[in-house]
């Protein structure tokens, strides 16, 4: 699935990102770190996997997109 950073604090290596209907969802740093990423600027285009739905949608890993 496709999302843009919305939000990044580099100390908790957290933050969120905004689906593409504009719903933000929150990640923690374990799905940050699954990723390999280094820091995350808002605007990128990124890709996640999420698991659970609805209220209980969690995002398990956050990568950038790449084309």
């Amino acid at each position: 699935m496709q999302a843009t950073a919305y939000t990044y604090d580099a100390e908790s290596r957290s933050g969120q990102v905004l689906l593409d209907d504009g719903t933000p969802v929150p990640f923690d740093a374990g799905a940050f770190d699954a990723g390999g990423l280094r820091l995350l600027r808002p605007g990128q285009r990124v890709r996640i996997e999420t698991e659970g739905e609805g209220s209980g949608l969690r995002i398990t890993l956050v990568t950038l997109q790449t084309f």
